[in-house]
């Protein structure tokens, strides 16, 4: 695969085997109750999903735009899918990468299902006046503080994400679920290793694994903005990182996973994502992409291919128990 482009090797010379090896790194002592003591509080925060029919009938679903209350009083926008013939019987929560939901997505495979497209505070449908949307500006804004640095807020944005679904469709509890891109990848992980009402989950090319290894690989995007902050701030910017290590997270996920990793990405560094999938302490499948966030010749099949394991390994949300 052509490298010229980046001036870096996106394999990092790992092979495939030298991946599947990668390790979380250590983690803070109070890990848990960090992330606990916020997981609680955002249970106790009534979402109050507000929805607007935008089209009756688009490629088989009715089209909602929906906005619902997350912590910080942050109003979350997003869109609603429903289907417009079948009986919703599971939900997904859906993430997105740093290019945000601007439009909601209809080519996935997911019947019986209510899908929700939530903007995380900041970017796309959700940006807020005080939370800058640049990618660069976003991935750093109150890295200087522990209990306020962006991405708690985005991974408490997800818990409430649950709250506003299971609000409007409580019969489907304890058959939803949750993938995330990229960006919302790595959310994710750091959502699901508390979030209890999550059956299943997937993970695309997933962010904020092995912050100490992922610091060190040259990367564009906002790992990149997350580089140049380090070497500023080395202390701080790695003391508050460590309580957002997605790969730590990931040890705490029991339920079953599916994730798609890469062997080659400018991105979000292959060793970051692989050591999400490694530390993964539950049930789980792998697809291995053959770059992330760079266009190749087998992207279309790899794509194809991909969802219809997604397809697969949702389907026992389908039932009922």
């Amino acid at each position: 695969m052509d490298t010229s482009e980046y001036g870096f090797d996106p394999t990092y010379g790992y092979s495939l085997q030298q991946l599947l090896t990668v390790k979380a790194s250590k983690e803070p002592k109070d890990f848990d109750d960090f992330w606990q003591t916020r997981y609680q509080k955002a249970l106790t925060v009534a979402p109050q999903p507000q929805t607007r029919i935008v089209n009756e009938n688009r490629l088989g679903w009715r089209l909602f735009e929906i906005s619902y209350t997350s912590t910080d009083n942050i109003i979350i926008r997003g869109w609603l899918l429903l289907p417009f013939a079948d009986v919703i019987k599971r939900g997904f929560i859906i993430g997105h990468g740093y290019g945000g939901p601007n439009d909601p997505v209809f080519h996935l495979p997911f019947e019986n299902a209510a899908l929700l497209f939530p903007g995380f505070r900041g970017l796309a449908l959700s940006a807020q006046p005080n939370i800058p949307s640049e990618p660069y500006y976003h991935a750093k804004h109150n890295i200087d503080k522990i209990d306020r640095y962006i991405l708690g807020g985005c991974v408490e944005d997800v818990w409430l994400a649950v709250s506003a679904l299971l609000f409007l469709f409580p019969g489907i509890a304890g058959h939803l679920a949750y993938l995330g891109i990229s960006f919302s990848g790595g959310i994710g992980a750091l959502a699901l290793a508390w979030e209890q009402r999550i059956a299943r989950g997937h993970l695309n090319t997933p962010s904020f694994g092995n912050h100490p290894l992922r610091l060190r690989l040259a990367s564009q995007g906002s790992a990149h903005s997350l580089q140049q902050c380090y070497r500023a701030h080395k202390k701080q910017t790695l003391k508050t990182l460590r309580y957002y290590d997605a790969a730590l997270a990931a040890k705490r996920i029991t339920i079953p996973m599916h994730c798609a990793c890469a062997l080659f990405d400018p991105c979000v560094a292959p060793p970051g994502q692989f050591a999400i999938y490694n530390a993964l302490a539950g049930t789980k499948q792998l697809f291995t992409l053959n770059a992330g966030h760079h266009n190749y010749p087998e992207q279309k099949r790899q794509e194809l291919e991909l969802i219809h394991e997604l397809d697969a390994f949702f389907t026992p949300l389908n039932k009922q128990y």
